[in-house]
């Protein structure tokens, strides 16, 4: 059975994705893997979750009485709260970095309060009494960043607050002649897909980070979702937006299903992180309820094959043909995926793909969703293409695997973390005629990176696995997992990666980021993206809409 997106799980803990399991949750083939492949043992506890937040462990809040005064004034009906629990919860989202430090006793930045709006029009009050008082704002949803995005710096300023956004939850409407519904920006995904669910729709926007990350989030950091490749990104699902800023409100598009009336400014809300100010509003465009899916798998015999048959989908194939979830992984990652699978099974696919030349395979996953005749049509187009270019059928038990299991990964980070395993994940994109070469580049960059230990002594082998997750008619993405032994200082070792990885990226001429955002993680490459008058015009912006800088400092700009 899929996993179910209406579905509502326990909030995350604040050193983690999901609560701790007592001996793990690790699957056999994992514990296989790590063992026998990268020379970890999966029963040693190296790094277990902290001990719940205390008191003692949180500093002083430097907010004073009048500036606390201020605070509860503005937010009304909502609640400030200087709780250490609360602003520990609050003081990181799910930046690996930051994951380490948690466990490691390492000090955190804390916000000096959290404040929860509780209806969308005390969200400008409490914008004014920041401005007035000299403290910084971080908007906070699911805190499922994995870029810093929330990390609360102050900057230049005397405090900080989260502003958590989570009690601003509503289906404020639902248009079924235009096939659109607005919401208020602090509900998750889950939610959301149940409140569209009732009235027969979707928005078909769920990316892994879906059963925390909230709708403001998605629209905040240009968010991608698994099946983004048939829905689109969020940037193409979003109709209007509001944004309360420290200066007033925008509120963008809406009036048509088209403009030519200057810039989209939509797009410069979409993406912008928090700094230019708070979303409060995002008005959707919605599908109705998928009630059937078509799952296929093939294997090719390389990822460059493999590419080349998704291109040819993505260029030549008819309205609909790729897939919604339209998934390739390289050939390591195959390998370890087919590692972990049933062993009977994965010989038996092994056979197969030898028979008929298939050594190495690249496996391409594809997700068709809808109506049923509509789903079988689809595929039933896309077969004759893959199997043109050297495709085999590799049953449906994949895709159907991936399906069913597609929120699983962050909590096996943890699990992975706990055991004393550097293990984390990057992404780019980049047009089809750099596609191969940036592939290449990240992956033996990242390879050659946690090869070369503290004085560049030879450490434990290392997994680097990579795959296409979106694609488009003149590009796609590439998603990277790293796996290693972790070193005596896993923060150092992770900078490092992430420095080569980086470099690689840039040299390839790919994107900084494809829907991680930027946070304070790719801030020092924006302007190799954009160039220095494209970072003086986005700080142009912020000086207009946030003249003193309070909003969400050090993060993009």
């Amino acid at each position: 059975m899929a996993a179910d997106i209406t579905a509502s799980v326990p909030e995350s803990p604040w050193w983690g994705w999901a609560p701790f399991t007592p001996g793990g949750v690790l699957p056999a083939g994992a514990r296989q893997v790590l063992a026998e492949r990268l020379g970890i043992d999966p029963d040693v506890e190296i790094a277990p979750p902290p001990p719940p937040a205390t008191a003692a462990s949180v500093p002083e809040s430097s907010l004073g009485a009048e500036a606390l005064g201020a605070l509860a004034a503005a937010a009304g009906s909502g609640t400030v709260s200087q709780d250490p629990a609360d602003r520990v919860r609050h003081a990181a989202g799910k930046h690996t970095p930051d994951l380490l430090r948690q466990r490691a006793g390492t000090p955190l930045a804390f916000p000096d309060a959290v404040v929860s709006p509780g209806a969308r029009d005390e969200v400008a009050p409490i914008l004014h009494a920041c401005s007035a008082h000299g403290i910084a704002v971080v908007p906070f949803g699911g805190g499922s960043s994995v870029v810093g995005g929330v990390t609360p710096l102050r900057g230049s300023h005397s405090a900080v607050i989260a502003l958590d956004l989570t009690r601003l939850d509503a289906l404020i409407s639902l248009n079924e002649v235009d096939r659109t519904a607005t919401f208020e920006a602090g509900i998750r995904g889950p939610a959301l897909e149940r409140a569209l669910a009732d009235h027969g729709y979707t928005l078909g926007h769920i990316p892994q980070s879906h059963q925390q990350a909230t709708l403001g989030g998605y629209a905040a950091t240009r968010s991608a979702g698994q099946a983004s490749t048939g829905y689109g990104a969020i940037a193409e699902l979003i109709t209007a937006i509001t944004l309360e800023t420290p200066r007033g409100q925008l509120a963008l598009g809406g009036r048509a299903p088209a403009s030519a009336a200057g810039p989209d400014l939509k797009h410069l809300v979409i993406g912008s992180e928090g700094t230019l100010g708070v979303i409060t509003e995002v008005t959707v465009a919605i599908k109705p309820r998928v009630t059937h899916k078509t799952y296929g798998a093939w294997a090719f015999p390389s990822f460059e094959a493999g590419a080349a048959a998704i291109r040819a989908l993505a260029q030549d194939g008819g309205a609909g043909d790729l897939p919604d979830v339209c998934r390739l992984s390289d050939e390591e990652e195959t390998e370890l995926t087919l590692a972990q699978t049933d062993g009977a099974a994965v010989r038996l696919l092994r056979r197969w793909l030898r028979a008929r030349g298939i050594e190495t395979p690249a496996l391409l996953l594809g997700v068709w969703e809808g109506t049923g005749s509509d789903t079988k049509r689809r595929h039933k187009r896309a077969v004759r293409i893959l199997k043109s270019h050297g495709g085999v059928s590799a049953t449906t038990a994949p895709a159907e695997a991936w399906d069913r299991g597609r929120f699983g990964s962050p909590r096996l980070r943890d699990e992975l973390l706990t055991i004393g395993v550097m293990v984390d994940t990057l992404e780019t994109a980049a047009t089809w005629t750099k596609l191969a070469e940036t592939h290449t580049r990240v992956a033996e960059a990242i390879r050659s990176a946690l090869a070369a230990g503290p004085g560049g002594a030879e450490t434990r082998p290392a997994a680097v696995q990579g795959h296409i997750s979106h694609v488009y008619r003149d590009g796609a993405s590439l998603y990277y997992t790293f796996i290693a032994g972790a070193e005596a200082d896993p923060i150092a070792q992770y900078d490092r990666v992430k420095a080569a990885a980086n470099a690689a990226i840039l040299a390839a001429g790919a994107t900084i980021t494809h829907h991680h955002a930027v946070g304070t993680e790719h801030a020092a490459m924006l302007p190799a993206e954009i160039g220095p008058l494209g970072v003086n015009v986005l700080r142009a912006v912020k000086h207009e809409l946030d003249p003193a800088g309070i909003m969400n400092p050090g993060k993009l700009v």
